[in-house]
């Protein structure tokens, strides 16, 4: 497995308890786990979905707080890994750089940098790369005019200064998206002001940040597991509903949310310039405001937001196309990730290389004939580990049947006609904009075509059949293996 995130734990410990027998290593490139939890360390940092959700079904998040701190979900995600003995399998400094497939011995070779110590080989039966699709060691930093000119400190959110004090300070968040919207109340209880600056604004949805009373009630009534299913399924059942008016009704849910963010803003604040996307919702991620944080900031004075274009950085600050300068101390560059598949590693098959860019997705987890290789990629409109869950039940269905038939080879076959290739993510936010060359496809139809569904994705990935549905067993083996699977359960 490749990555100690919450991808690589959730999925180490299912796989560990189902497969006890197995021998099973977790290669993590940083020196800690955590994944996205660890690295992004900058003020506010919180959950984009509900934790009854992003949390693991094997083990529900249990507090009544649902939009969490990182730190919290950094905490949880170790705890779970401890509990399950996850965490003494986790090599650390192990980055990944290339994983040849040999048809003949069955095997992937994994070649590793290992810090100082130089290279290392594994050899192993499967590879689960659990590594997400964004390059941890750099953001997407842009290079402004005038930058070498400006006086103040320039931050990238993914590089977060450990004693940053935003005291007194006057600070330009550049952005428009998550990241920007957490950053500026988070950094307005203290500074002296912060503005949001954005080029065009994106869709903001205001929500709770803990239980609505429904989950407690629910908790009260029966028992733990039960309640955590009830309530992890209200929060699919919100997502999902929120996601289908987007897509059917886009103008109804336009003005849903516009309404719920006029009601927050101070009257005759103008919602058509800075609340108003040109696009319709669910092109680009929704942004959540828990508890409209970002609009107490604005209603009390202590931040605002402009929507303009920047023509230059100057000493003192941001200078605007509309003329007016901006004076900052600090200048936050919000402005996104890049995209890296599968850690940077390269693929290849008998030697030959892999463009994974060429290739269509089975069930948005394997790719057309690569063999004995998942990844985990989560859901764009819901919760990540919702989908995380489902691949990983069919990565434990499909070790299951090798075992039982003796099989040694799993891999699979796109039919002549998969139909029209779209982009494995339909987002059009910037930073999948500007990655989606290197990223595989998805086609028209089952099960090489994402469905952004999760019930009807809980259908495909727990019920439907493993043979004569686009997967080939081949090769035989000698060895005989346990083929009793083991109930998850917290321990």
């Amino acid at each position: 497995m490749v990555g100690a995130g919450l991808s690589g734990i959730g999925a180490a410990c299912r796989l560990t308890t189902a497969f006890p027998s197995k021998s099973i290593a977790i290669l993590e490139a940083r020196a800690s786990s955590g994944g996205t939890w660890d690295l992004f360390r900058y003020p506010g940092v919180r959950s984009d979905s509900d934790m009854f959700t992003l949390g693991y079904s094997f083990r529900p998040w249990e507090t009544s707080t649902s939009i969490a701190p990182g730190a919290s979900i950094l905490e949880y995600v170790r705890e779970t890994a401890s509990a399950y003995g996850v965490d003494r399998m986790i090599r650390y400094g192990h980055r990944v750089v290339s994983a040849d497939w040999s048809s003949e011995t069955s095997l992937w070779t994994i070649e590793v940098i290992r810090g100082a110590d130089g290279p290392v080989t594994f050899t192993c039966s499967f590879l689960f790369i659990c590594s997400g699709y964004y390059r941890y060691d750099e953001g997407y930093s842009p290079v402004f005019p005038g930058q070498e000119s400006f006086a103040g400190q320039i931050i990238h959110p993914q590089h977060w200064p450990d004693d940053f004090d935003a005291s007194g300070k006057r600070i330009v968040v550049i952005g428009s998206g998550a990241t920007a919207v957490t950053l500026v109340p988070a950094l307005a209880s203290t500074a002296e002001h912060v503005t949001m600056l954005q080029r065009s604004p994106g869709y903001v949805a205001v929500l709770p940040d803990t239980d609505d009373g429904f989950d407690t009630l629910v908790a009260r009534r029966v028992p733990r597991r039960l309640a955590a299913v009830v309530s992890r399924w209200k929060g699919i059942a919100r997502a999902l509903l929120s996601y289908q008016i987007s897509r059917r009704s886009p103008e109804k849910m336009k003005s849903i949310l516009r309404h719920q963010v006029t009601k927050r803003l101070p009257e005759g604040y103008d919602v058509d310039r800075h609340f108003q996307p040109k696009y319709n919702p669910w092109d680009e991620r929704l942004c959540i405001v828990p508890n409209g944080d970002l609009f107490k900031a604005i209603r009390s004075g202590s931040a605002d937001v402009a929507t303009d274009t920047i023509v230059t950085l100057t000493p003192s600050g941001v200078r605007l196309a509309s003329g007016t300068e901006l004076a900052a101390d600090v200048i936050v560059t919000a402005t996104g990730l890049n995209l890296l598949l599968f850690g940077g590693m390269n693929l290849s098959v008998d030697g030959a290389p892999v463009d994974p860019s060429q290739k269509v997705t089975y069930q948005g987890m394997m790719l057309a004939d690569v063999p004995n290789l998942a990844f985990a990629i989560g859901y764009t409109n819901a919760s990540w580990t919702l989908k995380i869950d489902l691949v990983v039940h069919y990565v434990a269905r499909i070790l299951r049947h090798l075992d039982r038939s003796r099989h040694t080879t799993v891999t699979p076959i796109a039919p002549a006609d998969v139909g029209e290739l779209r982009p494995l993510i339909d987002l059009t936010s910037g930073y999948i904009r500007r990655g989606i060359d290197q990223m595989p496809k998805q086609g028209g139809h089952a099960p090489w075509r994402l469905h952004q569904n999760y019930p009807r994705d809980v259908r495909m990935f727990r019920l439907s059949r493993l043979l004569g549905n686009g997967l080939r067993f081949s090769g035989r083996s000698t060895v005989s293996r346990s083929t009793k699977p083991e109930r998850l359960a917290a321990p």
